[in-house]
């Protein structure tokens, strides 16, 4: 790896109900980071006050006047590192749950210009993924599977990992007033990311759990990620394949869009017919239902073939 003290390496903290942690967190935190930020989300517990009360110099602490979520939190934290010239930026937890012993292979992939944003992967161990229940194991896999078909990074895998790092030079030109600032971050971040073609890489990165309460509503979470993820699905491939760019996936999704709505809705009308009128369809009706339904089908998964090959990577 290149000389880590050549960069200004920063860790963000969003602080939300973690007094009890945020303590033993900062004295984790290795030396070479030259900033640590500290964003108290207008915690009930005075999360921001505990961090202000450890001996590190490199401390400073921000306090949000309103809680913002953790995205919210850690957009600020962002601000500020860009104000104090920090050239890569990590997001770690507050609780504890992301071990700083692996800040250096984090950070690494960013350090060797290998990749413009890291973030951890908790799914490389297989030991872990055997002692993982399976209901939850299915849960990641079928969240896993939906933010690589919305965020366009089918090259990576435990999308909601929140332990990443991000070069200064792509912090900039994200617009971070379009990243979700609730539990959405990361995958907003991803889809943002995806936008302006920023190389991502997995690091293996096990997980680390104590007895430590997650503030995560998953009947929240339930209700607000389809949506959240349709709508960054739409926004990516529209700016990906209609504004910034226009291929061969553009013209499969323009023709085999609405070749694909024709087939189903004519085929819905016609089965309803029959079923009204006991009157069976003639072959040429059931052709003209299932031929577009079948080549419209053939011109999406083309289209998906392209997306999948045209995951941002470095040009050799």
């Amino acid at each position: 790896m290149r000389n880590v003290h050549a960069h200004k390496v920063a860790v963000v903290i969003p602080a939300y109900k973690v007094s009890h942690y945020i303590c033993e967190v900062l004295t984790t935190i290795p030396a070479e980071v030259s900033e640590i930020i500290v964003v108290d989300d207008c915690c009930p517990e005075n999360s921001g006050k505990a961090a202000e009360s450890a001996a590190d110099t490199r401390v400073s602490v921000l306090y949000n006047a309103k809680n913002m979520g953790v995205g919210g939190a850690v957009i600020e934290g962002y601000k500020k590192a860009l104000q104090l010239n920090c050239t890569v930026i990590v997001k770690m937890d507050g609780d504890g749950q992301m071990n700083p012993a692996y800040l250096k292979d984090l950070i690494a992939p960013i350090i060797e210009d290998s990749a413009d944003y890291s973030k951890g992967n908790r799914f490389f161990n297989f030991k872990a993924l055997k002692a993982m229940p399976f209901i939850r194991l299915f849960g990641n896999s079928a969240l896993s599977f939906a933010v690589k078909l919305t965020s366009g990074y089918w090259n990576l895998a435990d999308p909601t990992n929140g332990y990443t790092a991000i070069s200064s030079e792509t912090l900039k030109k994200l617009d971070l007033e379009k990243i979700s600032v609730g539990y959405f971050f990361e995958s907003s971040m991803l889809i943002n990311l995806n936008i302006i073609n920023a190389v991502v890489a997995d690091v293996n990165i096990p997980a680390k759990y104590g007895d430590e309460r997650s503030s995560l509503s998953i009947a929240k979470v339930l209700l607000s990620f389809p949506s959240k993820l349709m709508s960054g699905f739409l926004k990516r491939i529209l700016f990906k394949y209609f504004i910034y760019d226009f291929n061969m996936a553009s013209v499969y999704m323009l023709l085999g869009i609405p070749m694909f709505l024709f087939g189903v809705s004519l085929g819905l009308y016609e089965w309803v017919q029959s079923s009204l009128t006991g009157l069976i369809r003639s072959p040429g009706t059931i052709m003209l239902t299932a031929l577009p339904i079948i080549v419209s089908f053939q011109m999406l998964l083309q289209a998906i073939n392209i997306d999948i090959s045209s995951v941002p990577k470095r040009r050799c």
